[in-house]
């Protein structure tokens, strides 16, 4: 069981996603999703709206 519990931004500026895998609590970065199979899928669509703002943002560079 997979459930999308919200974000937290780090001090450094990187947002982490809340997710609650299986009755634990996990923080997981955006680079780190696919480690976690289910997670990206779990995501709303605002959220998945941003990480691929993010992705188009960083291949122009």
């Amino acid at each position: 069981m997979i459930k999308y519990m919200g974000t937290k931004n780090t001090p450094d500026g990187a947002v982490l996603y809340l997710f609650l895998i299986n009755g634990q609590h996990k923080e997981i970065r955006e680079h780190a999703l696919k480690q976690y199979p289910g997670c990206y899928e779990a995501l709303p669509a605002t959220a998945k709206a941003r990480i691929s703002a993010n992705r188009a943002w960083l291949s122009k560079t």
